[in-house]
């Protein structure tokens, strides 16, 4: 069954098709059957006359008459047949055409649905088909423009509010400059500071959310190669292997969610990260492993919420705002692939950000 489904997908086009080769196999039974039923029986051509006398016996009065056989029925010729599979080829043909150019608007939709989830700036969908087909995709178009239109109001309102809480607390850390307690004037300013940070990382994110980037072809391999470099010159250790073709990427958006990763691992690993490139059924995989104390269990999914950090290994007192993984994940669901964070066995925390190759390429394609 597993084999069969995979030869004939259950899809509107296999439906379609399918349904179109049923009613044209039926079509020809039914005439083919109609035809060997009421074809009338083929009459034996009749003997020459001087054989019939020479051969004929005399009839006699005591012999009584037997009935003659009923004639055979003729069979279709080779020709009959032949006619019979080319037009079954030719009708089959035409409805494997057909049924491709009715699916492939629903296609389309589908595959457009597909690239919402990832990417609200992704084209939109041909309003092609038949009319319930474009008026779907019309529809769509249409909820895709609000979805956008949502989304920039929603940035640009956190983005304000951002913006203009700078203003309290620069008013908040002068004011604490007066102040005469040293040990209270520094608690304070550190606050400020990571009250600061956290607007600042808040506007970053708003700023990546809302920003379109055009897809390119990227060498990550050489992308993820300077990234070790740049790291070795700041006194890191860091070491890729493995190898990856190019894959059509937004540049920006992955550079800067490997970069988030490679930032903590080496943050709280000790300065030293591995990096490691695999091509396996049709994905790339890059894993990012530190060795450091590593994450909870329970709390591997929670670490991608906004603002989250683990008061035991990942608190505030080692830097970071606790957006870094949050806007990571975000940029991989854009790329149309995921993160997860996993406890390696040999000890410290490894993030892998899998990327499905035929999604560029089918973006690249269309």
């Amino acid at each position: 069954m597993k084999r069969l489904a995979s030869l004939f997908p259950d899809t509107m086009f296999t439906r379609l098709f399918g349904l179109a080769v049923a009613a044209l196999l039926t079509t020809h039974l039914v005439m083919t059957s109609l035809f060997l039923f009421f074809e009338p029986p083929r009459e034996p051509p009749p003997p020459p006359a001087s054989t019939a006398r020479a051969s004929a016996p005399p009839l006699l009065a005591s012999t009584p008459l037997r009935h003659a056989p009923p004639p055979p029925r003729s069979h279709f010729p080779p020709a009959f047949w032949l006619g019979q599979l080319l037009t079954l080829a030719i009708m089959s043909l035409v409805a494997w055409y057909g049924a491709r150019r009715l699916a492939r608007p629903i296609q389309h939709l589908t595959h457009a649905a597909a690239l919402l989830g990832d990417n609200l700036q992704a084209p939109p969908v041909q309003e092609t088909g038949p009319r319930e087909t474009r008026q779907a995709a019309r529809l769509f178009n249409r909820m895709q423009d609000k979805l956008r239109l949502q989304m920039a109001e929603r940035s640009r309102f956190l983005a304000a509010v951002s913006h203009d809480l700078r203003t309290p607390l620069t008013r908040i850390r002068l004011r604490c400059a007066q102040l005469d307690d040293a040990a209270l004037q520094a608690r304070l300013g550190k606050d400020i500071d990571d009250m600061a940070a956290m607007l600042d990382a808040t506007l970053a994110y708003l700023r990546d959310d809302a920003k379109e980037e055009a897809w390119q072809w990227l060498n990550v391999t050489a992308l993820l190669q300077a990234m070790a470099e740049d790291a070795e010159e700041l006194g890191h250790r860091v070491q890729v292997s493995g190898h990856a073709d190019r894959v059509y990427t937004l540049p920006a958006s992955l550079r800067r969610c490997l970069e988030n990763l490679l930032e903590n691992a080496m943050r709280y690993g000790g300065g030293a990260a591995e990096i490691t490139l695999q091509r396996q059924d049709g994905e790339l995989r890059i894993d990012i492993h530190d060795h450091g104390p590593g994450i909870p269990e329970a709390q591997l999914d929670v670490v991608f919420e906004p603002f989250v950090r683990l008061e035991e290994s990942r608190n505030r007192h080692t830097g970071g705002t606790g957006l870094g993984l949050s806007i990571s994940r975000e940029a991989a669901r854009r790329l149309g692939g995921s993160l997860t964070l996993f406890n390696a066995a040999e000890g410290g925390l490894t993030a892998r950000l899998t990327l499905p190759l035929d999604h560029g390429a089918a973006l690249y394609r269309n």
